[in-house]
């Protein structure tokens, strides 16, 4: 089982993903396997493209997305369509732009309620979390 997945089963109450578009620009095929990832999203399937485009990250190219949307059996017009619609462009430009200003150079980059998780292990995550619940937990009870 991937580790965030792992992270979000031990934490269903307390941890929520918010997933951000980073794709680097030293790769020619990240920001069209982006784009092509949330359109996938607009047929909720974002996960599974996002998925497949990183288990072939150094054979993409226009085929490959193609493949991997036929692959999800994905309604290829609109997902065709969907790759462009610029509001999916603004999207991504918004993500590297929030992930510049708090420091992002690479993927996959984590962050803890604002804080960059440096430890990318399942006890690294679990050690971080309950620092920030019992944070929590103490704001509250100075709060009463």
């Amino acid at each position: 089982m991937p580790l965030l997945e792992q992270v979000l089963e031990r934490y269903p109450k307390d941890v929520k993903l918010i997933y951000k578009n980073f794709p680097l620009r030293n790769h020619q095929f990240a920001r069209p396997a982006a784009i092509a990832a949330m359109a996938a999203g607009r047929q909720d399937r974002f996960w599974e493209f996002h998925d497949e485009i990183f288990l072939v990250y150094n054979q993409l190219n226009e085929a490959k997305l193609g493949e991997i949307a036929q692959k999800l059996n994905l309604d290829m017009e609109r997902f065709n369509r969907d790759r462009k619609d610029p509001e999916l462009v603004n999207v991504i430009g918004s993500d590297v732009q929030e992930g510049f200003e708090a420091g992002v150079r690479g993927t996959p980059t984590i962050f803890i309620n604002g804080r960059r998780l440096k430890q990318r292990s399942l006890q690294g995550f679990q050690a971080m979390i309950d620092s920030e619940l019992a944070k929590l937990n103490r704001k509250g009870k100075e709060g009463k």
